[in-house]
């Protein structure tokens, strides 16, 4: 058998922007294969095609017939991955779908469940996760080394004119982009977040369009109560003129730790800063991309669960929900999965 039979052969639906990452990532994995894409504008898929291979479906239809396509990365807008997800999974087909996974739980609940039942894998893709410098954080987290964590907080600083909203009617509508600043941009430092401390108990906040002219929201505050019981704060809005991304600072009876965008900028434990390790090199895009299309591959070929699996997606977005929500009725709610691991 030659290596590219053994190569996982993957087709992509919608042809924008995201999706070029994703073909990148298939085009630079030796385990994986570009065979597939569709888009409604068949001058996307052709241009897509051009650059990266494939064949161009004039349907979904079509490309979910073909026999050899194994996996299909969903790039769509957000509030059509629940029902394209569903289609994928009949197909009997794999699933990678980007963030959000879903606009409403309910959608990312039947998601898991149609994939379970029609024996395929579902993964959401939070390039971040794959980062060297995150999951040395996290390890340091877990092994207790900060300490019992007290105050976790999360900042998210970019810029979106107005142009950005209008370059696309989807954009900035709750029926298709879901949120605004959170949903979209924020929450990969939300994923973030949870994932090196752990799941949300309960959260108060504030979400409104305090400069552009959209339906979702451009800034949000929010204040989090974490299930092992430090308390946290999330700012994040697309007005910041000085667009500075990313800050995560966790502090624990023993230390404190700050990540701006991937890098670990400090790290310090009784009083003293730790010698970090030299990591390899990493941008998010494209390397957590292309990691996260590699160990896709990896789990269809093995028959093992992907790195970050459907379930994994489900909290991200239960916690802006649950912002959105707390900011709507102007009190305190509790979150389903805080709640049930605690």
């Amino acid at each position: 058998m030659t290596e590219k039979q053994l190569s996982v052969r993957f087709g992509i639906i919608g042809c924008g922007i995201i999706a070029n990452i994703h073909a990148q990532g298939i085009s630079n994995t030796e385990e994986a294969e570009l065979v597939a894409v569709f888009d409604p504008k068949r001058e996307a898929a052709a241009k897509l095609t051009e650059t990266y291979g494939g064949d161009i479906c004039s349907t979904m239809e079509e490309l979910l017939a073909r026999e050899d396509v194994e996996v299909v990365c969903i790039c769509t807008p957000s509030g059509m991955h629940g029902e394209q997800t569903a289609m994928v999974a009949r197909a009997g087909k794999h699933v990678l779908v980007e963030k959000p996974m879903a606009i409403r739980l309910e959608d990312v609940e039947r998601m898991i469940e149609v994939c379970a039942e029609n024996g395929v894998l579902l993964a959401t893709v939070f390039p971040r996760r794959m980062s060297p410098q995150a999951k040395f954080a996290r390890q340091v987290i877990q092994e207790g080394r900060l300490g019992k964590l007290s105050l976790c907080s999360a900042y998210v600083m970019l810029y979106r004119d107005q142009a950005y909203y209008d370059s696309a009617g989807w954009r900035g509508t709750w029926e298709m982009d879901g949120g605004g600043a959170m949903m979209n941009q924020g929450i990969h430092t939300v994923d973030m977040l949870q994932w090196l401390v752990g799941p949300v108990a309960s959260l108060s906040a504030k979400a409104k369009a305090v400069l552009r002219d959209i339906e979702v929201e451009d800034t949000v505050i929010a204040a989090l109560e974490f299930v092992n019981g430090a308390l946290g704060v999330l700012e994040i809005t697309t007005t910041a003129c000085d667009g500075k991304g990313q800050r995560l600072v966790i502090h624990g009876d023993k230390g404190v730790l700050i990540i701006e965008e991937d890098t670990i900028v400090s790290l310090e434990i009784d009083g003293v800063q730790v010698e970090l390790p030299e990591f390899e090199p990493f941008k998010v895009i494209p390397d957590g991309h292309r990691l996260q299309i590699r160990d896709m591959a990896l789990a269809v070929r093995e028959g093992r669960r992907p790195v970050i699996t459907g379930e994994e997606g489900r909290h991200s977005l239960e916690i802006i929900l649950g912002t959105y929500e707390a900011s709507r009725q102007r009190q305190e709610i509790e979150l389903q999965t805080g709640t049930a691991v605690s």
